[in-house]
């Protein structure tokens, strides 16, 4: 694959560094199948719409199985933003990821396997690639547009899901975990979910996104975490420095809880000895001193600039592996005693 066509950025965009090219890049689409091209009636563009992916295709999933007493839980991750708009060959936007482009992969990869150091051992960790949305349809901070667009991202995962869900032991306790689009996807996952499915979850996380009270009143698998050790619950936070900083389309949540401390009051908790972060019983975010989250840089005056979007698989990581394990035992125990 020639890169010499491209000027290759680092940019800091809803998960990591992202790579992007200055140029379109039609390199990139080389050697690649059709797809779909959509019209959107609200302005009349064509878009280009990737083709699905085939969940049978081990190419399409990040697997680790570091479960090797078999005590552990199985982890669903549904991974964040990664691409900007991009044009095909013939000059059509896209705004979505191509799970067939290996770039595209590659780059989720960076996010999925940070995540997988922390959230794999001791478990089965499952992830798998998606046409996720571009960060430009976020940028509109139109709830309507980024309905429309992610109706596409939602169905990948939910097939994903459903394929996962075939395959896997539902003695084991079920972990679905995501952040930013990801965390949406956690949320459109607890409603697409059967009942008996629902019963096998220790836990879902809602890493950098909301749930609204829409959500809940939609979904009765969506209850909210009360403590560190609860199962079959939602746990939901999102980061920032002050509560003017939250943004409507991301974290205007109904519920949070705090995964240092895991306290749903304001009780503020210690991490890493320096940084302070407490839950804002108004707006349902983590405020957080002591921290400046200077390592993830403002992109496109959207995120990371006042909230710390960026952080929130990364700051808390070694709490949530921790919690993992406690809820996925609490989940065996409780299933242990209904089954004798």
């Amino acid at each position: 694959m020639k890169r010499t066509a491209y000027n290759w950025i680092i940019a800091t965009v809803f998960g990591a560094a992202t790579l992007f090219s200055c140029h379109t890049q039609t390199a990139l689409q080389d050697k690649k199948p059709q797809a779909k091209i959509m019209g959107h009636k609200q302005n009349h563009e064509l878009a280009h719409i990737p083709l699905p992916p085939d969940y049978n295709d081990p190419n399409m999933w990040t697997i680790r199985d570091n479960d090797q007493e078999g005590t552990g839980a199985d982890v669903f991750y549904v991974v964040s933003t990664w691409e900007q708009d991009w044009m095909t060959n013939d000059s059509t936007i896209c705004h979505y990821a191509d799970v067939h482009n290996p770039v595209h992969r590659q780059r989720m990869g960076i996010e999925i396997n940070g995540v997988a150091d922390y959230m794999a051992p001791g478990n089965r960790f499952f992830a798998p690639f998606y046409r996720h949305m571009t960060i430009d349809g976020w940028i509109t901070q139109n709830e309507d547009t980024i309905h429309r667009r992610t109706r596409i991202s939602m169905g990948d995962v939910c097939n994903a899901f459903d394929h996962f869900i075939q395959q896997r032991d539902p003695s084991r306790p079920l972990i679905i975990a995501g952040f930013s689009q990801g965390g949406q996807a956690v949320v459109e996952l607890l409603k697409h979910m059967s009942d008996s499915t629902y019963q096998q979850l220790a836990a879902a996380y809602v890493m950098g996104f909301k749930v609204t009270p829409e959500d809940t009143a939609s979904c009765s698998h969506i209850k909210p975490a009360q403590g560190e050790s609860d199962t079959g619950v939602t746990i939901c936070y999102n980061t920032v420095k002050d509560v003017k900083y939250v943004k409507p389309v991301v974290s205007a949540t109904c519920f949070g809880i705090n995964p240092v401390n895991w306290h749903t009051d304001n009780t503020p908790a210690l991490l890493h000895d320096t940084i302070t972060v407490s839950l804002s019983l108004t707006h349902h975010v983590l405020v957080v001193s002591g921290y400046s989250g200077s390592e993830y840089k403002p992109f496109r005056n959207f995120i990371n600039v006042g909230d710390i979007h960026s952080c929130e698989p990364w700051l808390y990581k070694e709490c949530l592996q921790r919690n993992f394990h406690v809820r996925a035992q609490a989940w065996r125990k409780t299933h242990q005693s209904l089954s004798r």
